[in-house]
């Protein structure tokens, strides 16, 4: 007798499961079909951007090794006409100093930002901080000429500099990137879960301990992705590089000293004065592609360590 009403009580139990015969499935609307169009077309777009710049880069550099031996262009001579590690190393160096700028002030700003302002406080001072994101490169470069290094470096601190050095080049790249990496990182530790955080004011802990030792390691991919993001764009600056770092090629690892970037080497180069198709024109792109490949590296490396240290919640 119970076993009927059972029977008859109604659908089956096994109806909710993954395995029974129930057609969830529904015509997707036509809005949903053309923002899928849409969002194809714009990823495939991208690549294909990369593709051409890469296939604009190729042919020049081509020619260029045509007539210029390789040991020329990868040579640390800084006297040699075409040597690219100068730049290369003059890159490196202003990069570094932007990112012991950038790293400290952006990941603190972010920590209190996301740990500690208030959301009126918050919701004022991270637009002010992006602001910085808005001011043009090239007022960046005039700022490190006519203050950073006359006021700061030479009259302040008495730092024996010249009138171009990596220095200040470095320090005003440095603040350049301080928005790029706060706001991401402030996106990153927002992100964790207010769980985590509850759990280790349970345990005792503070609210430094808690921002360093919990929130810190599980926004760590989040943080990465920032800092190698501001990284990239600090190894593609042009204008500051070249107005406050130096037009003249100097294999050194004294930041005090000018010393030419590769940005600021195809500044110059594409200035004009070489025509187009000469050897001399060509070296713009080959630096290019080297610069190309730097940065893609670069971006690997990033890729690997977000997918490393990603932890989902």
């Amino acid at each position: 007798m119970s076993s009927n009403n059972t029977a008859g009580a109604g659908p089956s139990l096994g109806a909710g499961l993954p395995g029974a015969s129930v057609n969830l499935g529904r015509k997707p609307r036509p809005g949903e079909t053309a923002i899928k169009a849409v969002l194809f077309v714009s990823a495939m777009l991208s690549v294909a951007i990369t593709v051409g710049i890469l296939v604009a880069l190729v042919e020049p550099v081509i020619h260029f090794f045509a007539e210029v031996p390789f040991g020329d262009f990868f040579s640390f001579d800084e006297g040699q006409r075409f040597a690219v590690f100068p730049l290369i190393t003059a890159t490196l160096m202003t990069t570094a100093i932007a990112l012991m700028v950038s790293v400290p002030l952006g990941l603190g700003a972010a920590m209190y930002l996301s740990e500690y302002a208030s959301r009126r406080a918050r919701k004022y001072l991270k637009p002010t901080v992006e602001l910085l994101a808005g001011v043009p490169s090239v007022v960046y470069g005039f700022f490190a000429v006519m203050f950073v290094t006359p006021t700061l470096l030479q009259d302040i601190l008495g730092l024996g500099v010249g009138f171009t050095n990596a220095l200040a080049a470095g320090l005003v790249l440095g603040v350049m990137i301080i928005p790029t990496i706060a706001s991401l990182a402030e996106d990153a530790f927002s992100a964790v879960p207010q769980a985590l955080r509850q759990g280790s004011y349970a345990m005792g802990a503070n609210r430094m301990q808690t921002t360093l030792r919990v929130v810190l390691p599980a926004a760590l991919s989040g943080v990465a992705a920032a800092i190698v993001l501001g990284l990239s764009r600090a190894v593609g600056e042009t204008m500051i590089v070249a107005l406050a770092a130096g037009s003249q090629k100097n294999f050194s690892l004294n930041p005090l000293e000018g010393m030419q970037t590769m940005t600021g080497f195809m500044a110059t180069t594409a200035g004009g004065e070489n025509p187009v198709g000469s050897t001399s024109y060509n070296t713009l792109f080959a630096v290019g592609l080297t610069l190309f490949v730097i940065t893609f590296v670069i971006n690997m490396v990033s890729i690997a360590l977000v997918r490393r240290y990603r932890q989902a919640y």
